[in-house]
């Protein structure tokens, strides 16, 4: 396997990860799924069925207060292990290549990722949950309540998907 840039796909000049950054960011936990390596992860979080674990940081235990009255939740974490320098990538499941802010690959500048959970209990700082793709590990940035009626948008469209020419394919290497 490679992390070489496949044909199309371009790569920024300078890797966000290496400038200064212009806010601060604290990881107030983390994520313990069980999946070790990135090609094993689901594609998708809502295709998981897999109970995972959200572990906050003590000081921030006092946070949850109220959150088991939820059943589902936003949850974003920070793909550690992702490259951040292709701005312009050529997914596998399409010939045509797609800027990054129109896939939800963690490829991108910011590698920021966000699933909707299913809570399944609360054990003290820890979360147990369903629904997510990240690698055990993966730093948490914040817990969010979902809200059907605020947050689902039925009639939300990705144009290029509905026409993507390779629907089940996966990169050669998975």
């Amino acid at each position: 396997m490679t992390d070489a840039p496949r044909p199309g796909e371009i790569a920024l000049s300078r890797n966000p990860g290496s400038l200064t950054p212009d806010a601060g960011l604290v990881f107030i936990g983390r994520i313990k799924t069980p999946w070790t390596d990135r090609h094993a992860c689901p594609r998708s979080g809502s295709g998981s069925t897999e109970t995972c674990e959200i572990t906050l940081a003590e000081e921030y235990e006092p946070g949850l207060q109220s959150i088991e009255s939820c059943s589902h939740l936003i949850v974003l974490y920070w793909m550690h292990e992702a490259r951040r320098d292709l701005i312009v990538q050529a997914p596998a499941f399409d010939s045509t290549t797609h800027g990054c802010f129109a896939l939800r690959t963690p490829i991108r500048p910011n590698p920021v990722s966000l699933s909707v959970v299913e809570l399944i209990g609360r054990e003290g700082p820890v979360l147990k949950v369903r629904g997510l793709d990240c690698l055990n590990g993966t730093p948490l940035i914040d817990i969010k309540p979902y809200f059907a009626k605020n947050d689902a948008v039925p009639e939300a469209r990705v144009g290029w998907h509905e026409h993507r020419t390779h629907p089940d394919r996966r990169s050669p290497e998975l």
